[in-house]
């Protein structure tokens, strides 16, 4: 166990945001996401809701200031999106980044087209439909 690192971080995704780059994107999916499809990167945080997650990433990763740094898939035609979904995450994030804008949302195959690309996706044991977001990295300031 380390100081300062929330018990959610587990030791390989600890690894994978200490190797991220500036504008490398990490999926937090849902736990009905098909990640090992779209990313070999794939790792497990089963149990684990979004929410922690990024109450425990969050301290430990800046958010990309030149760039959008969060998105979410948007709604497909027909499905309604819960607003409630949303809005938990960017209580979490506000409480670590005030100024923080809500997520661009990105429809659902151009969603999964960034997953591909991501540096690594997380499964989670998030079960709130829409409920994946993108997180991209920044620069951490000196």
């Amino acid at each position: 166990m380390l100081k300062g690192i929330a018990p959610c971080i587990s030791p390989d995704l600890l690894k994978v945001l200490a190797e991220m780059g500036h504008g490398d994107e990490i999926v937090l999916a849902d736990a009905h996401f098909p990640g090992h499809t779209f990313n070999v990167r794939t790792l497990r945080a089963d149990g684990v809701n979004i929410p922690t997650l990024l109450d425990g990433i969050l301290p430990i990763l800046e958010l990309d200031s030149y760039a959008p740094p969060l998105a979410m898939m948007a709604v497909v035609t027909g499905d309604k999106l819960d607003p409630k979904v949303e809005a938990s995450y960017m209580k979490v994030i506000r409480k670590h980044v005030p100024a923080a804008k809500v997520p661009e949302r990105v429809e659902r195959f151009a969603f999964y087209e960034r997953a591909k690309k991501a540096f690594a996706v997380v499964m989670t044991g998030e079960t709130a439909k829409y409920g994946n977001i993108i997180l991209k990295k920044g620069v951490t300031p000196v």
